[in-house]
């Protein structure tokens, strides 16, 4: 299969050879290709699909055919994949749903077809965008599959949940299910951040019994417990957790304690079970059972093994332990040297002089931190920073999906996620460009401050930043301002090369004074919390967490991780939200032996 796709450009007017279509009927021509796919599905002639499909086109399957991620472009990979797939997972039932004529720039239109259809054991939907050719002919650049739900085993919600009253037994209940005595769940969730309460949630709500562990004593001190500046970049309308959007009086942008608060809310409000203080301490698969067996250590010494049938990690980029480069002369350096994790307040460093390693997220709201409380500090840049305000990014990229007025929130999961996400690195490079227009007076003012700047890869922006390395990028929220004001100070063109008893040492000669060396460097590979676990034989199989495979897909999360029955549940709360219903939705299947034979792509375990 080839690894890369064999187009960067997009179905421009000028490439279709086309002029802008007009008087478009979109549910016409939409309803149409449909047929034609249909046809095409129950007749299992793949040459038929493809004759409807741009050559250079692309299909996103997302668990619906291929009980995994991947991303196919081209007729070659495209015919592949259905040929292997087609007939094994019966896609059929294709119907059409609604159709939408779009003109996201002025050289480029595509109507998006929505449409249901069904697998042997599912139901799914599918979005297909389709760009005009020449003789008024609509083909597919995009077909996406989204898996929806299992035939036999929906959700819970709506008119499948429970009708029955409750008269006095409820509470005895709950604290019956969340004990646990004498019988185990059939998953055990490590980790009790968002994306643990997500799949918790998940798949509580398909009947499959699991509870959390989590080592903090309360959920959300993941939040509560950073440092007090910290709030969230992301508007409210991309943040909703599964099934409990957040109320409209709530702000646009998160303050993270308050975050901390609804976390705990939503646990309590959606009945989930979790033992609070405990932590996994170790797992085994047992070769006559086939179930993992998993050492629980809780708060007072105790220790409980459960058997369960899968094992979900949840711990995020964050549980890998945090990342401090080995730098000479620590022993030598007289002041205090952190973590941004171990921050709290730049109350704790008035009067000292601080400087931070790193230049992203954290790095400029802890800057931003000490400026507000008089604090002297010293950001330093090891490499270029890509620079994004909310004010001016957040409307051109979130917009209409994720913004007031927006389709409710289910929809615009579906749209945001239907493009493969080479596809999407296209389209975020015309909103880059957009967005540095706007925010270009301000960028000025960084680069005459000494601010070394960059367009993210290919000029894509902070998104394949996020998707790749999950950082290199500052999403701006004022301590920029701060930076062109000569609040925050800048050092950057050179590297460290040791701890002095007074500071840092830099590879040109210079020096820097401080009282306070902080590290805003990230996390090491979350891999390894992984193999705490499981230990270090096993953990050799696990392939790796985050950044993009060759077909442009998110690696190792949402699905099992190279241990039978194993997984990994990670990201923001937008991709949380949609993507932990696929994985619940996986153990479910598994459950009730109508998984089938997962599709993957090849996984390099040495990456």
């Amino acid at each position: 299969m080839q690894p890369h796709p064999i187009t960067t450009s997009l179905p421009t007017f000028d490439k279709l050879g086309v002029q802008p279509p007009t008087d478009v009927d979109a549910e016409k021509i939409g309803r149409s290709w449909t047929e034609q796919l249909a046809q095409f599905a129950s007749s299992k002639d793949v040459q038929g699909i493809l004759s409807i499909i741009q050559p250079d086109g692309w299909w996103r399957d997302i668990f619906a055919l291929t009980w995994d991620l991947r991303s196919f472009q081209g007729g070659d990979q495209i015919s592949r994949f259905l040929e292997d797939r087609l007939d094994l997972q019966g896609f059929n039932d294709v119907k059409f749903r609604r159709a939408e004529f779009q003109q996201p720039f002025p050289d480029m239109a595509w109507i998006v077809v929505q449409f249901d259809f069904e697998t042997k054991v599912a139901t799914g939907r599918g979005i297909a965008r389709l760009v005009p050719n020449k003789n008024d002919h609509w083909k597919a650049v995009i077909v996406c599959t989204n898996l929806e739900e299992l035939k036999d085993y929906p959700e819970a919600i709506g008119p499948n949940r429970n009708p029955l009253p409750n008269h006095g037994k409820w509470a005895d209940q709950r604290r019956q299910e969340a004990a646990f005595e004498g019988r185990d769940p059939e998953v055990l969730i490590i980790g009790g951040g968002q994306s643990g309460l997500d799949v918790s949630a998940r798949l509580k709500s398909l009947g499959v019994s699991n509870l959390i562990i989590e080592k903090q004593p309360r959920i959300g001190d993941q939040w509560r417990n950073r440092y007090e500046a910290l709030c969230l970049h992301d508007p409210v309308w991309f943040d909703h957790m599964p099934y409990l959007n957040f109320p409209p009086t709530w702000p646009i942008y998160t303050p993270a304690q308050k975050l901390a608060e609804w976390l705990e809310f939503y646990a309590s409000t959606m009945e989930l079970n979790i033992w609070l203080s405990s932590t996994a301490t170790a797992a085994k698969k047992n070769p006559e059972t086939g179930k993992w067996d998993v050492t629980v250590k809780r708060a007072d010494g105790s220790e409980r093994q459960f058997h369960v049938d899968h094992v979900i990690m949840a711990l995020g980029l964050g549980g890998g332990k945090p990342n401090i480069p080995d730098i000479p002369g620590r022993e030598e350096f007289q002041g205090q040297v952190l973590h941004s994790t171990q921050h709290k307040t730049a109350k704790d460093h008035i009067g000292k002089k601080v400087v931070i390693i790193g230049a992203c997220t954290s790095a400029h709201d802890i800057s931003a931190d000490c400026v507000e409380h008089g604090v002297d500090v010293t950001l330093f840049q090891r490499s270029t920073t890509y620079i994004m305000t909310t004010k001016e990014g957040m409307p051109i990229l979130m917009k209409p999906n994720y913004w007031e007025g927006g389709p409710p929130t289910e929809e615009a999961d579906r749209l945001e996620n239907s493009m493969p996400i080479l596809f999407t690195k296209l389209l975020a490079q015309r909103a880059t460009v957009a967005i540095k227009e706007r925010d270009q007076e301000l960028l000025d003012g960084l680069v005459k401050r000494g601010y070394k700047l960059n367009s993210g890869e290919d000029g894509s922006g902070f998104l394949f930043l996020a998707l790749k390395r999950a950082g290199g990028y500052y999403l701006d929220v004022g301590a920029c301002q701060m930076i062109v004001d000569g609040k925050i100070k800048i050092k950057n063109g050179t590297q460290i090369e040791r701890f002095t008893s007074k500071g840092i040492k830099f590879t040109d000669g210079s020096e820097l004074d401080a009282d306070v060396v902080m590290f805003a460097t990230g996390f090491d590979d979350a891999r390894g919390p992984i193999t705490d676990v499981v230990g270090p034989e096993e953990g050799k199989k696990v392939g790796p967490i985050w950044g993009l495979n060759a077909e442009g897909e998110i690696r190792g999360t949402w699905r099992e991780i190279g241990l039978p029955n194993y997984w990994y549940m990670m990201g923001n709360l937008a991709w949380g939200r949609f993507f932990s219903k696929h994985l619940a939705m996986q153990i479910k299947a598994k459950q009730e032996g109508i998984f089938g034979e997962r599709y993957s792509a090849p996984v390099d375990l040495k990456a």
